[in-house]
């Protein structure tokens, strides 16, 4: 998956934001369960990129919803 940027995000409709947090916090549980099983994930820089994008995320989120 690559990195979506604030602009794409803003883009998005609430049910989009939605399903797209979803499908990145299923991907984090993978990469911490990698994590734990093997000791070293393959990629130390994804864990840290999926969870900046879901911070993206809960704040357009918010930003729409004071809107």
């Amino acid at each position: 998956m690559a990195i979506l940027r604030a602009s794409e995000l803003r883009e998005m409709s609430i049910d989009d934001l939605k399903k797209k947090l979803i499908e990145l916090k299923k991907e984090l549980l993978k990469e911490r369960a990698h994590k734990a099983a093997a000791g070293a994930p393959s990629n130390p820089g994804r864990m840290r990129e999926i969870r900046r994008t879901i911070a993206r995320i809960l704040t357009i989120m918010n930003e729409k919803k004071n809107k």
